[in-house]
């Protein structure tokens, strides 16, 4: 009796287990009027900057800077 209750969770385990093997499907589908915007759309179309592409350069030159080690370390 014992036995076959230690095969049966022994099988349960293996089961939960390889479950969690599977892969889903990595395909972007893109939504209207949502954050992610569309495939042809410049960067600077979109939330926040609503179409200021200077303020849009100066912010990714700032976060860039902020990825420098020799700026950071100073």
């Amino acid at each position: 009796m014992t036995r076959s209750i230690g095969w049966t969770v022994a099988g349960i385990a293996i089961a939960f287990a390889l479950s969690a093997c599977g892969e889903r499907p990595q395909v972007i589908e893109y939504k209207q009027g949502t954050y992610q915007g569309k495939r042809d759309e410049q960067a600077w179309t979109g939330p926040p900057w609503n179409g200021n592409r200077t303020e849009w350069v100066t912010a990714i030159r700032v976060r860039n800077q902020y990825q420098n080690e020799f700026k950071r370390t100073n």
